[in-house]
């Protein structure tokens, strides 16, 4: 994780050509949650950095080492064919307004009386200032807004030597972009907001607000409604059982906890709901643990009809467990009250 972080401002200088917007694909039935498709991509011998394609395809950074380990972030090799992961099975929410799943770095929109959900890549809070679950609303759209640092994002700051202002006036020059969107959650120090910079989308990297793309916030802040029902989930291992009896499962790294977490080994929590889609007889075993596994981010086809189970267990590391709907924080988020601010 680290090495990403030491790149991001040298990738701001290499991103600006590359344009795009966020994916909007047709909202399935009810009984569906599979939607979209992954594409290819084949690295031209440019010089671009791994953000610049992840901004070409409208996902994230994190979400493009998912689907592409062990590809340089900084120059990926000239000729290396990609996977773009543009292929996701819904969160097991309630199909409304805004909901945030921080364990895959994205932001689902439902627009009201209309047949689509628009996706979006989000950067998240960083370690120490983590993102947390709530249902809550829009109570504030802000154009132009100003930042004003609260004390612990100072402490923070001062730490490594650094003086903030009191306030930075809204433009260019502003963290937050220019749009926000205040939650209502807590103290209100929560938003949802743009940035003046093009690297940290689809990282964790904000002080506990959710971070978008210039084109992509202006765009939800030109259509979500003071009001609109925002939901933030972390559900690392998403699952579904299609109309047509296939099985799938999707799995993302889990958030970590301290900067010595490995999110390809460390547990996953499951809910008793994803152990018992797990465990079914209609999932291959084999196909499931490699998926546990390989955290690829990307559906999975686990079983197209029934499975003959075999007789090993679930990997140890999948020993954690939440309770189905809990707003209990699993694999790394950790409930706050409205420490963090705005950022």
């Amino acid at each position: 994780m680290k090495p990403l972080f030491r790149f991001a401002f040298m990738v701001t200088l290499l991103t600006g050509a590359y344009s795009a917007s966020a994916t909007e694909y047709p909202l399935p039935p009810d009984d569906s949650r599979l939607i979209g498709e992954n594409s290819t991509y084949v690295v031209p011998n440019d010089g671009r950095p791994l953000e610049a394609v992840a901004k070409e395809y409208m996902v994230g950074l994190l979400g493009m080492l998912e689907a592409n380990p062990g590809t340089d972030p900084w120059l990926p090799k000239a000729g290396t064919q990609l996977t773009i992961p543009t292929q996701m099975l819904l969160p097991d929410t309630k199909r409304e307004g805004i909901v945030i799943n921080v364990a895959e770095l994205r932001l689902y929109y439902y627009p009201k009386d209309e047949n689509k959900v628009i996706v979006y890549p989000i950067g998240i809070g960083q370690l120490g200032a983590n993102t947390p679950a709530m249902v809550t609303s829009i109570s504030q759209k802000i154009p132009n807004p100003t930042w004003t640092p609260t004390p612990n994002i100072r402490k923070r700051y001062a730490a490594k030597g650094e003086t903030l202002p009191v306030t930075v006036p809204a433009g260019p020059d502003n963290p937050m972009g220019l749009y926000a969107m205040r939650l209502a959650y807590g103290k209100g120090h929560y938003l949802i907001h743009g940035t003046n910079a093009d690297f940290g989308i689809g990282m964790r990297v904000s002080s506990g607000c959710i971070r978008l793309r210039p084109d992509d916030i202006e765009a939800l802040f030109n259509s979500v409604p003071k009001g609109t029902r925002v939901q933030v989930i972390n559900q690392p291992v998403k699952y579904a059982v299609e109309p047509d009896g296939k099985r799938w499962i999707e799995v993302h790294q889990p958030l970590s906890h301290n900067e010595n977490d490995d999110p390809q080994t460390m547990p996953i929590a499951l809910t008793p709901a994803a152990k018992k889609f797990i465990s079914s007889t209609t999932s291959d075993d084999a196909v499931i643990k490699a998926a546990l596994t390989r955290r690829s981010g990307m559906p999975i086809l686990v079983s197209e009809g029934e499975v003959v189970k075999d007789d090993s267990t679930v990997p140890a590391f999948l020993h954690q467990t939440t309770a189905e709907g809990s707003t209990a924080q699993p694999a790394g988020i950790t409930q706050v009250g409205g420490e963090s601010a705005q950022n």
